[in-house]
């Protein structure tokens, strides 16, 4: 074979590799699932900053001078999506450096695995998400486990790195900071980095889900779980957040934002950190009276 035809060869071989190699073993079934993973078009939200995930569950990539940064990986069948929408944008998935988690539920670190095998890129998260992303299975203390891997397990992670709150990724010239924001899940890790363009710089916020939602029979009001989302409310409402983020975009209003980009980039929005905590207490006290428990005690909200 001449060198032109091996080449050619080598090209189509790692072309027909890469959609096999994203393709889960079994697409997860959920009554959200085909939804959620619905095509999304790519698009900048702001400078280094671009919004690569499916219609309902968010995947951000972040730009630097020395690789690419991925925030979650969506359900398993999510990652071919994510991988295309990458491409479509612009940029080469094999440059990507670090996946980032918020919170290891089979919707956010499901397609992890598939990425991972592509990118060779290390997996970052907290010291209790990285125990579940290395095994693949929820903890016993997920208000989401369900006694059992078959309705919550997916493709055992390799190489994951347990970051410390407060600890930074640096990838280039970005870094990105960890903010633990337990509560959701035992976990639940935020992310927050700076973003320019044009000489304006905005902090962005990709705060992690701090919904009260669990399996049957979980009791907020008896366990850690609510005092562990009232702090984590409050650790995000005091962060520098200019643009909010989150692991599924309509807590963030992505689509209603898309519709009104010729006014401007209504991404942009300093208050949204202090409204998306406010709204998460208000899903907790409604949680809290479910469980026949009054209301939040305003003095372990404190006064931010």
């Amino acid at each position: 074979m001449s060198r032109f035809g091996l080449v050619i060869f080598t090209s189509l071989l790692i072309a027909a590799c890469g959609p096999k190699q994203l393709e889960p073993d079994a697409d997860f079934e959920c009554s959200n699932c085909e939804d959620w993973n619905r095509p999304q078009e790519p698009f900048r939200l702001y400078g280094n900053t671009w919004y690569v995930g499916t219609a309902g569950l968010s995947s951000i990539l972040i730009e630097t001078d020395g690789g690419l940064i991925l925030i979650d990986g969506g359900l398993p069948q999510s990652a071919a999506v994510i991988d295309t929408n990458i491409r479509s944008a612009g940029f080469d998935p094999s440059q990507i450096s670090a996946i980032l988690v918020s919170h290891a539920h089979f919707d956010h670190a499901g397609g992890v695995a598939a990425l991972q095998r592509v990118t060779g890129a290390a997996v970052y998260s907290s010291v209790e998400g990285a125990k579940a992303l290395r095994s693949g299975e929820l903890q016993s203390d997920d208000p989401q486990f369900l006694h059992g891997p078959d309705n919550t397990s997916y493709a055992a992670i390799k190489n994951v790195i347990a970051i410390a709150d407060r600890d930074i990724v640096t990838i280039g010239n970005v870094d990105v900071t960890a903010v633990y924001t337990p509560g959701h899940t035992p976990g639940g890790v935020s992310w927050s980095w700076e973003s320019c363009a044009l000489g304006t710089c905005y902090d962005v916020v990709y705060a992690d889900s701090l919904t009260a939602v669990s399996a049957v029979g979980y009791r907020f009001s008896a366990g850690p779980a609510a005092n562990q989302l009232i702090e984590s409310a409050g650790t995000i409402a005091e962060l520098d957040c200019d643009i909010l983020l989150s692991p599924h975009p309509f807590f963030f209003g992505m689509q209603d934002k898309l519709e009104r980009r010729e006014e401007g980039n209504p991404f942009v929005n300093n208050v949204a950190c202090m409204f998306y905590a406010e709204s998460s207490l208000d899903w907790l006290e409604q949680r809290l009276k479910s469980e026949g428990k009054e209301k939040i005690d305003p003095a372990i909200i404190g006064d931010w």
